[in-house]
């Protein structure tokens, strides 16, 4: 790796929180993701990762960490920052990191990845991209489109690998192998043991989402453990 921009050498060996809620639920606020936010980097963490423009421009207003941001649009096939469009808008709200799906499945643009990435960075030459893969091929793509970040948030999501319980390690081992540019572990990292692990097996940063930021599927990890006895 050449020498690092300076977002990323804030993110470099830390915590990144994920604060977002799903459409319907009570937390699915901006002002609720921004509190959360606030929480998360007063308990340490490096980095924010967050999506839809309402919460990224709240949140960017008030954290002083690097924000990841992304526009979810859908639920099937390419939906996290799916076009140029939506990865512009992103931009927009401040974010110095922008994610999108880095699979090499159709956007529903039309554009390819590094089409995507060149038109992005057009607009706004300071951006990072990160690449949220969901397998080798994924990542050594992404890495010649121009990605800036690959990451390992679609792994066992896109039909490429199985869904291990925990993150994905074995992919995490082979990406490090080849990785040009930082890796950041990110899918169901849900205890301190498995972020640890995530760092031991080549992790520039962690991703740590649903455990921290999600009470109802923590609360729903307890009430299973107490119920089932």
């Amino acid at each position: 790796m050449t020498s690092l921009h300076p977002v990323l050498a804030a993110l470099k060996g830390g915590l990144i929180a994920s604060a977002q809620a799903y459409p319907g639920e009570s937390m699915r606020d901006p002002r609720t993701m921004d509190e959360v936010a606030q929480a998360c980097v007063a308990g340490g963490a490096v980095g924010i990762r967050a999506q839809g423009l309402a919460d990224l421009a709240l949140i960017n207003q008030h954290v002083d960490v690097p924000v990841i941001g992304l526009w979810k649009d859908g639920h099937d096939g390419v939906f996290i920052t799916p076009t140029l469009s939506h990865a512009i808008a992103v931009a927009a709200t401040g974010s110095q990191i922008v994610a999108l799906d880095a699979t090499r499945r159709p956007r529903p643009d039309g554009l390819t990845l590094a089409q995507t990435v060149v038109g992005l960075k057009d607009v706004f030459p300071e951006i990072l991209v990160m690449a949220d893969c969901g397998s080798l091929e994924d990542a050594r793509a992404a890495q010649d489109a121009g990605a800036d970040v690959i990451g390992t948030t679609l792994a066992g999501y896109t039909g490429e690998r199985p869904r291990t319980e925990g993150p994905d390690i074995e992919l995490i081992d082979q990406v490090a192998a080849i990785a040009q540019v930082p890796l950041i572990v990110e899918g169901r990292v849900h205890t301190p043991a498995q972020a640890a692990q995530a760092m031991d097996h080549g992790a520039f940063a962690v991703v740590v989402g649903t455990a921290i930021t999600h009470p109802t599927t923590i609360t729903s990890w307890f009430v299973e453990a107490v119920t089932r006895r």
